[in-house]
C-alpha cells in the first residue's frame, strides 16, 4: 500500500522566520500490508484504509511544530505502525525549496520489520 506526494502544510524549521510560518511538506509512503484477505472476500474490513491513514497524518502534521524533519519523520512512521498495525513503513519526507539550486531535500526512513 502506499501514499504519494502527500502535501500538508506545518510549522517545521529552526529558523526564527520558519517559526512563524507554514511550509508546504510532501510524505511518500510505502505500507506493508497483506491484500490477501481483503481481495478474496472483498471486505473493506481487512483492508488498509488508506484514506484513514492520510486524514490521520494530515491532522498529525498540520498540528504538529517540529524544528527537525528528522523528527517529524520519527514521529508520523510511529503514528502509521502504531495507530493502523502496520509491520513496515518507508516515508520518505521532502521539504522542497529548503535548500537553493536543488530540487528537493529531506529525510528517509525505514521502521519496522518486512516480511
Amino acid at each position: 500500500m502506499f501514499l504519494r506526494d502527500l502535501k500538508v502544510d506545518a510549522v517545521i524549521g529552526i529558523c526564527d522566520w520558519e517559526r512563524r510560518i507554514q511550509q508546504r511538506l510532501h510524505f511518500d509512503i510505502e505500507m506493508q500490508w497483506d491484500i490477501k484477505s481483503a481481495a478474496a472476500g472483498e471486505d473493506i474490513g481487512q483492508a488498509l484504509d488508506y484514506k484513514a491513514v492520510a486524514k490521520r497524518i494530515i491532522a498529525f502534521v498540520s498540528s504538529s511544530e517540529c524544528l527537525l524533519v528528522e523528527t517529524l519523520a520519527e514521529r508520523v512512521a510511529a503514528l502509521i505502525r502504531d495507530e493502523f498495525a502496520v509491520p513496515w513503513v518507508r516515508l520518505t519526507l521532502n521539504k522542497k525549496g529548503a535548500v537553493r539550486g536543488a530540487a528537493d531535500v529531506g529525510v528517509m526512513i525505514e521502521r519496522g520489520v518486512r516480511s
